[in-house]
Formats: C-alpha cells, structure tokens, sequence
C-alpha cells in the first residue's frame, strides 16, 4: 500500500509539473523620492516624490520580442521653492506645485536589447493634487517647521501627457555594458526631450529582463545572465524642456479671476543631470537607491542646482499558465 501511495504522489507530482509552468509574471511596488534623503538639509524644488506600481509580463507573439510589460501607476510629485515656509511672495524663486496623476505603460522589449516604453498619464495640477496637504502631514509626523507660501502654488488644471522611452545596448564586457537612452514627454504638463548614455557595473541581466528598464516581470523562458542582479549605475544625461505646467502654469488660457494669487516662473530649456545609484534584485524583491544631480531647473532659482535621492522597494510574485 505505501509503494501504491508513493507512486500516486509521484505521478499527481509529474502531472502537476505538466500542466502548470511558474513564472515570474507579476510585481508590485513602491518609489519615493525626497532632497532630505541625501542628508543636505534642503527643503527646496523638487521636493518629494511618491510612486506606487503594478507590472505583468504579458504574451507575445512578435518573434522579435523576448519580453513585453504592462504597467499602471498612480503617483505625485511636490514643488517648493527654496524652502516650504516663505516669509512673503518675493521669496518665491521657484512656484508651489503639485502634480497627482494616473498613468498606464506598454514596454516592448526585444532580443536585440532595446525596448521602447510607451505611457498616457491623466492627472491634475494645483490645489486639487494636494500638495500642500501631503507635505503638511509630512511636517506634522516629523516635527518638521510650519508651511507658509501654499496659498501662491499653481492653480487647478486638468493635465494629459503621453511620452516614450528607449534604450538600445551599445556595448558589453564582463561586468560591464553601456547602453543609449532616450525619452520624449509630450503633454499639458511635461513637453521635452533627453538622451544620454546608461553605464553599468556589476552582475546585470539583458535589458529585455532587467531593473534598468523595468521589464523584471515576464513570462519569457529565455536564460539570463545572473540569477540575482547587483550593480552600480550612472546616466548622466542631456535634457531639453519645452514646456512645464509646474512652473509656467496652465498651457491652455485662463483668465486673471482663474489665475488667483498663483505665482510662475520660466523654465530653463537645457538641464544637465547626472543619476547615480546601485540595484539588487532577487528571486523575490527588488530594491533601487539612487540620487539625482541637476543643474539649474527653473531661470528664477537661487541656487544653481538641485539633488534628491530616491528609494525603491518592489515585490515579485508568481503567476501559473496552464500548458495547453
């Protein structure tokens, strides 16, 4: 009877292997991003970040592919100017702003390692993408000082942006690969371009299955180069700004009683930024820590550039597809 029982199990075992197949096809996950994490007591311009997302591996049949991702995301973005409590307006070298939107994504990874990252993101800028209120209760948990100066922030407008994103390997050797990187925004609030060089330094996966281009989720069975990735990174990257509602206000006309007390600014056309930071990922989670460097952002700033750091935390988990 326990030979007859063994062998049951082993079969049930055979037959459960043969149906179903593990992937690992979803991941969701957090990004936040804030200037007081480099430790340099600033308070000032881009001032805090937070990001939560869901990816999947989707099907493919183009043969080209080695990997295509789905990804929705909410998030907001938080502009002071040189710092979150101003004694009156002309203090203001840089508007108040928020940014709160909801976004979907299409990457297309392929066996050449590029990919191109197509998004649409629908959101709002002004008093109803609560910044004011976030950073309050921020303040308040951390026995940071009182706000003044929200009452000039940009005012309400509702915002529609598309972009795309693409990178292409150049190079690799060993424990090291550059690659080219290029995104265009076109939209209500975001109108712009950048392009600058990838450097990675470590154990990395192909770029159709990696931290860098967020394509870590998948339903490929194509072999990677580590099992777990850990790797230094650098972008240092060129970027043209056609546009920016955080900074000029609403693209579309608004008459002076819409406009209230809302203060703006110009926009630099030509930013320099230089992302530095290490990732590892495993069977399990994925975590990212970087910081960004910026030259001056906005023609009104007093100070000539800009740097916050960035924190990433994601979780994977498995999916089954019946083998038909």
């Amino acid at each position: 009877m326990k030979i007859k029982l063994l062998a049951i199990c082993f079969l049930l075992e055979l037959t459960a292997n043969g149906i179903f197949a593990q992937n690992r096809t979803h991941e969701f996950g957090f990004q936040s991003d804030n200037d007081s994490f480099l430790a340099q007591g600033s308070d000032r311009y881009y001032t805090n970040g937070l990001f939560i997302f869901y990816r999947r591996g989707m099907d493919f049949k183009n043969p080209k592919l080695a990997n295509k991702v789905l990804g929705i995301e909410i998030g907001q973005k938080m502009y002071n100017p040189i710092s979150g409590s101003v004694p009156d307006s002309t203090y203001i070298d840089r508007p108040f702003a928020a940014y709160l939107y909801a976004g979907v994504n299409v990457n297309y990874l392929y066996r050449d390692e590029s990919n191109l990252k197509l998004s649409a993101q629908i959101g709002v800028v002004g008093p109803s993408a609560k910044g004011k209120q976030v950073q309050e209760i921020i303040h308040n948990t951390f026995g940071f000082y009182e706000l003044n100066g929200w009452q000039y922030q940009i005012q309400n407008s509702f915002q529609v942006n598309l972009s795309a994103e693409y990178n292409r390997l150049l190079f690799r050797k060993d424990w090291a690969d550059i690659s080219a990187t290029g995104y265009g925004n076109l939209g209500t609030t975001f109108t712009g371009a950048g392009i600058g060089p990838l450097i990675r330094l470590g154990n990395f996966n192909q770029l159709f299955n990696s931290i860098s281009t967020q394509s870590t989720a998948t339903r490929n069975s194509i072999a990677q180069l580590h099992k777990k990735e850990l790797f230094l990174h650098y972008r240092p990257q060129f970027n043209y700004v056609a546009y920016d509602a955080t900074v000029q206000g609403a693209l579309y006309f608004e008459s002076k009683e819409q406009k209230g007390t809302e203060i703006t600014s110009s926009p630099n056309r030509f930013v320099f930024s230089n992302q530095v930071g290490v990732s590892f990922c495993s069977s399990r989670w994925i975590f990212d820590a970087g910081a960004t460097f910026n030259s001056k952002e906005v023609k009104t700033q007093t100070f000539n550039s800009h740097q916050w750091g960035s924190l990433s935390v994601i979780y994977r988990f498995n999916g089954y597809k019946a083998k038909m």
